[in-house]
């Protein structure tokens, strides 16, 4: 019987890996009713902006697709001057960009009071999620309070110029300055090692970023059949809400889409905090109990030296092939070579003790008062929170599957619970992998094993990232 059920398992893995493969092909494929006319386009007609005149010399084929992609790299640039053309080219995508900002369909509007009292009720839940739950409640705390002060009628601690929670989203989480300050931290509070002892987990965390590539696919669905209206570079900065990994989602949507920046950064934390919620279950249906008790060897030794060469090396990586991942992997190298290298030990307790602290309040702060009615209580924002928990829930779910996957071939089982972990919430979804194996056999410990793909999963949705800055902000 469990030989069937194995079997069983199996196939349906395949199919979810086709299916989800054919559908992130589809979200990149031209679509075919897509036409130059002035009508508008409604139903089966509606299109993702930016690509309705896909045709032609826009025609999507993999010989071009390396071709954008090579010339995105940091060696074509280091040899390429740039010509007029290009210069111009750049110029007027600056001014789009501005004027993308300047007409803000997610600019506030006065909402009924009621609609206060609603979010001010909303405020309160996350904050007894952080303390009578213990959902994360380093950040849970302070964004069910940034909410519940945002919406104190009267209070006006949103309000520009002078309000504390405006001037706090303003300084740091309206740009890239808290998210950089944050991977900066992120990286001195790493450690690769176990990502360096077996590399192969970092399978499981590319195979978590299908959950990314996927939500472009569902945003073409929503713009056909829902009536909403999102561009191309909207899609790709709700995508990164896949990844779980607010910092990234903030610096994507800034510089693809700073229309959508508060909303997506609300989805993006709130989806982190609750990694322990959402996960579990995605877990425990796509895997057997047998496979949950999978015990996993301890890990080889890794010595100093290689700690201290990968983010030397992950850096190097980045500027040869992808530069606009940089800011972010740069940051987290510069975090964890400053750990690693142990010659200088109060910057490193630095990063990852005070200053990341009082960064991940002000920005936990920031994202809380972005929980407004004006923002949140719209059809645009509700369709982010909803494709931001499928993309998460199909990134848990490629993570798994890919696990299943690499035990056909494995000669030495992996607990299929790790990759879960290939999402880039930091340790959080290591932590819930870790839990969950321990709730079927008490003696199996598999935190260590899992934050493989998890280290991995932030690395993976910093390239995500820049692969979706590179093909569409240039």
């Amino acid at each position: 019987m469990p030989i069937r059920t194995n079997v069983k398992n199996t196939k349906i893995a395949f199919i979810m890996l086709a299916i989800m493969a054919v559908a992130s092909v589809l979200s990149f494929t031209k679509p075919a009713l897509a036409q130059d006319t002035a009508e508008p386009k409604t139903g089966m007609n509606r299109v993702i902006k930016g690509t309705e005149n896909w045709n032609g010399k826009h025609d999507i084929s993999v010989s071009k697709f390396l071709g954008n992609i090579g010339k995105s790299t940091g060696i074509y640039m280091m040899i390429h001057k740039q010509t007029a053309e290009e210069i111009a080219q750049e110029k007027a995508e600056k001014a789009a960009q501005l004027a993308a900002e300047e007409n803000n369909p997610f600019e506030d509007e006065k909402a009924p009071g009621w609609q206060q009292i609603i979010m001010i009720a909303i405020g309160f839940l996350i904050i007894y999620l952080a303390v009578g739950k213990g959902f994360e409640p380093l950040l849970l705390i302070p964004i069910g309070f940034g909410t519940v002060l945002v919406n104190i009628p009267g209070a006006n601690m949103g309000m520009a110029p002078h309000g504390m929670l405006h001037i706090i989203y303003s300084a740091g989480v309206g740009n890239e300055f808290f998210p950089m300050l944050i991977f900066m931290g992120i990286g001195a509070m790493t450690d690769f090692g176990p990502l360096i002892a077996n590399p192969k987990m970092a399978l499981l965390g590319g195979a978590a970023q299908l959950g990314v590539f996927f939500t472009l696919f569902g945003v073409a669905l929503m713009n056909t059949f829902l009536g909403t209206d999102y561009t191309i570079l909207q899609a790709s900065a709700i995508s990164i809400i896949g990844g779980a990994d607010g910092p990234t989602s903030i610096y994507v949507s800034g510089k693809l889409a700073p229309e959508m920046m508060a909303v997506i950064a609300v989805a993006a934390y709130s989806y982190m905090a609750l990694v322990p919620m959402i996960q579990p279950p995605i877990m425990k249906a796509l895997t057997t109990k047998k496979e949950r008790c999978i015990k996993m060897e301890q890990l080889r030794y890794v010595s100093k030296t290689e700690k201290v060469l990968f983010p030397m090396l992950l850096l190097v990586l980045a500027i040869l092939l992808l530069p606009p991942a940089c800011p972010l992997i740069g940051m987290l190298a510069f975090g964890n070579f400053v750990k690693q290298s142990g010659a200088a030990d109060r910057l490193s307790k630095t990063m990852e003790n005070e200053l990341m602290n009082i960064v991940s309040i002000l920005l936990s702060l920031g994202v809380g008062s972005q929980m407004t009615p004006e923002k949140i209580m719209k059809k645009e924002s509700i369709g982010i929170i909803i494709l931001g928990l499928v993309a998460f829930a199909v990134a848990t779910a490629g993570g798994l599957i890919m696990a299943k996957i690499m035990n056909l071939f494995l000669k030495k089982k992996i607990n299929p619970l790790i990759g879960s972990a290939g999402v880039s919430a930091v340790p959080m979804a290591a932590r819930v992998a870790n839990k969950v194996g321990l709730e079927y056999d008490p003696s199996n410990f598999l935190l260590m094993n899992a934050m493989g793909p998890n280290v991995s999963g932030v690395i993976g949705t910093a390239i995500a990232a820049g692969v979706f800055i590179a093909t569409y902000a240039n």
